[in-house]
């Protein structure tokens, strides 16, 4: 069954979005369009335990943690904090096996997922209601589907994640008067065949343009092998300041949000400056821009994604499936050090910023 109707707004709303980093931000502007169209709507969210982390502290949402690490015993977790709770409706806002049978732990008359065509890993076999298709959709915009489903009104999109003063401090100490501050997070994660990572040779061109113009770099990522590596190798000449691997989620959501700029790949950081109302030049050619990119800053992302289409897989963006990625280990070289030079070029002379908080 696709079609939903409500005879009136759900007040006890289950959410099932586990990770990514990303997308979890995504999944908190649609958590908090509900929240303001209908506040009387208690809300409980399934969530994974690193997700969690940048979400601690939201006083008015209710978080199920669920840990991937401890295998099967996970879900039994998950099962034991729901025992005996029912809801109005369950939004499954994620299609993954994982979590389609989390989707089997909620007790509720409805469940809602995707669309058939967006349905990964057989969702639709673990909800009875979806989403109206929409091709063409923004990630973010097609979870917001979920909201408008079950009524929720057009309003400001917002996110409001809180950040506790110890980690305003940590990120205050790396911003100078009349200084801009540059958050560079080099690498997306490191799963097979990803290749969404810029050269290091060319983060150096754009890190040695930026300190020429008076700004202060600081490179933030995981704790991966490839992750350190491109710190070690950026900060080499004292650059940069490398914190890749030295800071806990909330600290990097503290950097980000006292950044003028943050210039990543098709990562996680792209999606929660955008929560922070913080500017991204986003690096895309593997991947589509206008799926996934950061959504409040088009203008600034470098956009490959339609010469990598044509050059590696032989196709236009239009013959192939929405999202589809480009698979090549050298897509990410179309994008060149002049391009990204004058996209800091022009985002700084347009604005004449010195240092958006000094």
């Amino acid at each position: 069954m696709s079609n939903l109707i409500l005879n009136s707004p759900p007040e006890r709303i289950c959410v099932i979005r586990l990770s990514a980093i990303g997308d979890t931000c995504h999944a908190l502007a649609v958590v908090r369009r509900i929240q303001d169209s209908q506040p009387a709507a208690k809300i409980t969210w399934i969530i994974g335990k690193t997700e969690a982390s940048l979400m601690a502290g939201i006083p008015d949402i209710e978080f199920i943690i669920f840990d991937k690490s401890k295998g099967r015993s996970a879900y039994q977790d998950v099962r034991a904090q729901l025992a005996g709770r029912s809801f109005d409706i369950a939004l499954c806002m994620h299609a993954s096996m994982r979590a389609n049978f989390l989707c089997l732990s909620i007790k509720a008359p409805i469940r809602l997922g995707f669309d058939r065509k967006r349905a990964k890993d057989f969702q639709w076999l673990f909800t009875n209601r979806r989403i109206d298709p929409a091709p063409g959709q923004h990630a973010l915009e097609a979870m917001m589907s979920f909201a408008v489903a079950i009524g929720a009104k057009p309003q400001p999109i917002r996110w409001d994640i809180p950040l506790d003063e110890d980690v305003q401090e940590f990120a205050a100490d790396f911003r100078s008067p009349n200084k801009p501050l540059v958050v560079i997070s080099p690498c997306s994660s490191n799963r097979s065949r990803n290749f969404r990572n810029w050269s290091v040779e060319r983060y150096r061109a754009a890190i040695q343009h930026l300190r020429n113009k008076g700004a202060r770099v600081v490179l933030t990522g995981g704790r991966s092998e490839l992750e350190l590596e491109y710190g070690t190798a950026l900060a080499a000449d004292g650059a940069a300041d490398n914190l890749i691997g030295k800071t806990s989620l909330k600290q990097l959501a503290a950097l980000i949000a006292a950044a003028d700029l943050v210039i990543c790949p098709d990562s996680g950081p792209a999606h929660m400056a955008t929560a922070f109302a913080t500017p991204v030049l986003g690096l895309y050619a593997t991947s589509n821009p206008d799926r996934t990119g950061p959504y409040a800053s088009r203008e600034l992302t470098v956009n490959r994604y339609p010469d990598a289409v044509r050059q590696y897989l032989g196709k236009s963006v239009q013959q192939l499936r929405w999202g589809q990625r480009v698979r090549h280990p050298d897509a990410m070289d179309l994008i060149t050090a002049d391009e990204v030079i004058g996209k800091i070029d022009g985002y700084f002379d347009l604005e004449s910023r010195p240092g958006k908080r000094a």
